[in-house]
């Protein structure tokens, strides 16, 4: 089949979603597929040996780029480097729809079924209509919910606003020929607002298993950034609203003089500023910010850390879920969760053994949890090879990919 991914975010940009759209197209190309992929250009977290290994090149200028990734074609519309104002990613997203689906409807490639994961939102729309063009049926990929997500953590408060993009993610869910959600809370969701159950399918993120393994702790990246001889909790990734990163930062607070605990942030996002500064401002010495690293540096960073972090926003807990968390648990990293107690991520930690669940917003807590672990590392290194076991059962990359090949299939048997 011709497979077409319109995605706002691919390779060569480093964040877990442009990795996983990445591994998903050259394995639906591994089943026999002509994969075509519409993208934009790298703004989220730009990694050198990435762009080195996928160079862009004008196709419409710089409107429109192009590259070859592993000998699949890939077009990269413009788009500004993400950052606080919401204004100028509206713009971006709008700029990004108008010429990918131009470039969509100009291009020689037809596809027979089109994957569209969001967000935004509105990508949706313009796999429909580029569906419409192509007479194909589009599968959309809901890896957050929008607009849950704004609503929930408050950004979006306008009812007016709200009330519009309620009736355009109905529209999507109903034009859509199936909706591939990433976990039993969002399916279920989905399902709340009336969409017929036949046409969700659950279908988790996956890791590499190969890319990300066990290694030892003290290794070159511990020891260039001097975390071999301290017990190192770790968050890596995207530093945004929907993250609540401002407990990890309270957590240090609370454990400031407990010695051999060290807090390690790495990536960027629009709250990292506020983050270092309140760091400062508390005189925290037990913390280290570091900007994000190439893609293949991230197993020996999980590897030289003691338990990874991953968190949630209250009230956020069942709009989606971090896919960070199953690269930590391939490494055998354990996990502390910092969410709602009833969330998808807290089920995952708590059915794999591999970590421990602090509620959502509660920096006594996660400093307890963080404490408890420090005392008991035999214990949390169990832990970590629990989880490790556990994502090689349920979350390996060729088990997710060949649902979502068979999704394909089904699309367009049903369809035709």
């Amino acid at each position: 089949m011709r497979i077409l991914i319109l995605s706002l975010i691919f390779r060569p940009d480093n964040v877990s979603t442009a990795q996983i759209m990445g591994d998903l197209a050259l394995d639906l190309k591994d089943y026999g597929h002509d994969v075509f992929v519409i993208t934009t250009v790298p703004h989220f977290n730009e990694d050198a040996e990435a762009l080195a290994a996928q160079p862009l090149s004008p196709h419409w200028g710089k409107l429109l780029q192009e590259s070859n990734y592993r000998g699949i074609k890939v077009l990269h519309a413009w788009m500004p480097r993400k950052g606080k104002s919401i204004l100028l990613r509206i713009i971006g997203w709008l700029g990004f729809h108008a010429t990918s689906t131009l470039a969509g409807v100009l291009t020689k490639f037809k596809p027979d079924i089109i994957i569209a994961p969001s967000p935004p939102l509105t990508i949706g729309v313009s796999a429909w209509l580029l569906g419409l063009w192509n007479k194909c049926p589009f599968v959309y990929n809901v890896q957050e919910i929008y607009p849950d997500v704004a609503v929930n953590l408050g950004a979006l408060r306008n009812h007016f606003a709200i009330k519009c993009l309620n009736r355009l993610e109905n529209f999507v869910y109903d034009k859509a020929e199936a909706l591939a959600v990433i976990s039993d809370g969002m399916a279920s969701n989905i399902r709340c607002k009336g969409v017929a159950d036949e046409k969700i399918f659950t279908i988790p993120n996956f890791v590499d298993v190969d890319d990300f393994h066990p290694l030892p702790k003290i290794n070159e990246f511990s020891i260039r950034h001097k975390l071999h001889d301290k017990f190192v909790i770790s968050y890596a990734g995207n530093m945004g609203a929907p993250q609540g990163l401002e407990i990890l930062i309270e957590a240090a607070h609370l454990l400031r003089n407990d010695e051999g605990i060290h807090f390690f942030m790495m990536g960027d996002g629009s709250e990292r500023t506020s983050l270092m500064e309140k760091a400062r401002n508390l005189k925290l010495t037990n913390i280290t910010f570091l900007s994000y690293q190439p893609y293949s540096l991230m197993t020996e960073a999980y590897a030289a850390v003691d338990a990874s972090f991953v968190s949630q926003a209250p009230g956020t807990s069942n709009d989606g879920i971090p896919s960070k968390v199953y690269r930590i648990m391939a490494c055998a990293r354990p996990v502390i969760a910092s969410t709602d107690k009833d969330s998808d991520l807290a089920s995952l930690i708590i059915k794999a053994d591999g970590g421990v669940v602090v509620k959502s917003g509660d920096a006594m807590a996660l400093s307890k949890a963080i404490k408890q672990a420090f005392l008991q590392k035999d214990i949390w290194l169990q832990k970590g090879q629990n989880a490790r076991q556990f994502v090689l059962q349920n979350y390996s990359r060729a088990t997710i990919s060949k649902r979502y090949h068979d999704l394909v299939i089904r699309s367009l048997r049903k369809v035709k």
